[in-house]
């Protein structure tokens, strides 16, 4: 099949106007529902994600109940869940490829730390494609790592049985607020060639540089370090997340193999 292609100009273009977009346009609050053709395709996208070994190991449960949204949006502490046209929480998902290969007869084999590895990658390359079809509709979206916020209320809410594991949710909608163009680490510190290269202080400084102004907010200027420090230093928000989503990845039993309590 023959592709229409575009110049390399269009498609910066395209990968530029993405933004990420958390006020969206609603009738007075409410979702306004994607044309049914438009929720098609991009549910088509997703599904037409790679996968390693034909396993597909991911889902997405397609939040509709407003009850449902307005109480994800509580759990992930992210108010847009709830006036977005679609929402979803996309999972790791090993259980059906467990069930696919029970009811064949087949034992399922233990492999959680590969379910992890595929099961994260697979969600994540599908949620990409759906939401690159979003944009080509010309919504706009956000992802959302706020399902951390509130995980083991998330599982329960949304009935995911064992081997099913929120990894984030995401939005999507025509956009009511103009976000900034965002900038990203220099291209030497990202892409590699032939071996790492690990950078310098002065590129590791240069690079912050760039980055602060993704840590603006208001008239204060951007520290995208001391943004960093409260997710990833010590005794910031990751550190906080940890041991409950080590908790849950072993009642979901995905990647977590030790039941026992983190101590």
């Amino acid at each position: 099949m023959t592709r229409p292609v575009q110049s390399p100009e269009q498609v910066r273009a395209f990968f530029d106007a993405h933004r990420t977009v958390r006020q969206y346009v609603t009738a007075d609050g409410q979702p306004i529902p994607l044309p049914p053709e438009h929720l098609d395709v991009i549910l088509h996208a997703a599904q037409r994600a790679p996968t390693d070994a034909t396993a597909q190991l991911y889902s997405f449960v397609r939040l509709t109940d407003p009850a449902v949204r307005a109480r994800v949006a509580e759990l992930t502490t992210n108010a847009h869940i709830a006036t977005a046209s679609e929402a979803f929480v996309v999972c790791a998902d090993v259980h059906r490829v467990r069930r696919v290969l029970e009811v064949a007869g087949y034992a399922p084999g233990e492999w959680p730390a590969i379910a992890v590895h595929f099961g994260i990658g697979d969600a994540v390359m599908a949620g990409t494609n759906l939401l690159t079809a979003a944009e080509m509709l010309g919504y706009q979206g956000c992802w959302i790592g706020g399902v951390l916020n509130g995980l083991p209320g998330i599982v329960e809410l949304l009935a995911l049985p064992e081997g099913v594991l929120p990894f984030a949710a995401l939005t999507i909608g025509r956009p009511a607020e103009d976000t900034p163009y965002r900038p990203r680490v220099p291209r030497p510190l990202v892409v590699h060639t032939d071996t790492y290269h690990v950078g310098t202080d002065d590129e590791i400084r240069e690079a912050t540089e760039i980055m602060n102004p993704i840590a603006a907010r208001g008239d204060r200027p951007g520290d995208w370090a001391r943004l960093l420090n409260a997710y990833f230093g010590a005794g910031g928000g990751m550190e906080k997340r940890e041991p409950v989503l080590r908790e849950v990845m072993a009642a979901q039993s995905v990647g977590w193999p030790d039941r026992s309590p983190v101590t």
